[in-house]
């Protein structure tokens, strides 16, 4: 029996995504499941609260999703730990070719489990984003929760096609100039930062 039910999912979810995707759901109830069990033995996350992993990853994640340019082709999940944001944008957007780029090889390993799991067609990277072969660029690269973004924003922004977008959940005060930042519901500081790469 799965840790929440779809409805209870979908209803956790409304500020953040307020139309329900058909499969969306069962799916983030799936990965859900894998995360609360593969956490119990493996830190992937500090938040244990199943409503609080979806208020906070999944509807910042997929919030995120929304926010995108809707011509985003590629996406670079840069340090995706569990897989957030790049996990949920890949099932709420199955158009775009997501690569998740993760170098402690737990978490990369949860991330191929889940991929196999959800039958999804997004690559695990299980390796740092500066190992990738310098020409490959994405259209999209997001961070979340970076250990240090000022050493992690320019090597992201390097992987950003021209064009293409920096997508970063941070907060107000750690948010860059230059971009768009769009506050995240229920949070007093969270932003989703937006900046188009020339």
């Amino acid at each position: 029996m799965p840790t929440l039910s779809e409805s209870a999912i979908a209803d956790l979810l409304g500020p953040y995504l307020p139309e329900m995707p058909p499969l969306l759901a069962s799916q983030l109830s799936v990965y859900l499941d894998l995360l609360l069990k593969w956490n119990a033995r493996t830190n992937l996350t500090a938040i244990r609260s199943p409503e609080e992993i979806v208020r906070r990853h999944f509807g910042e994640s997929l919030f995120a999703g929304r926010h995108l340019d809707l011509h985003t082709t590629t996406l670079l999940d840069f340090g995706s730990g569990a897989g957030f944001p790049g996990l949920p944008i890949a099932l709420l957007r199955p158009d775009i070719q997501v690569t998740l780029a993760e170098s402690q090889n737990k978490k990369a390993t949860f991330l191929r489990e889940v991929v196999r799991t959800l039958n999804l067609r997004t690559e695990v990277w299980p390796n740092r984003v500066e190992a990738m072969p310098a020409d490959r660029q994405f259209h999209t690269v997001t961070l979340r929760a970076v250990d240090d973004i000022h050493t992690a924003l320019p090597a992201a922004r390097s992987r950003i096609a021209a064009g293409g977008q920096l997508a970063l959940l941070t907060t107000t005060p750690n948010a860059p100039p230059d971009g768009n930042s769009i506050s995240l519901p229920n949070s007093q500081s969270a932003v989703l930062y937006l900046e188009t790469i020339p």
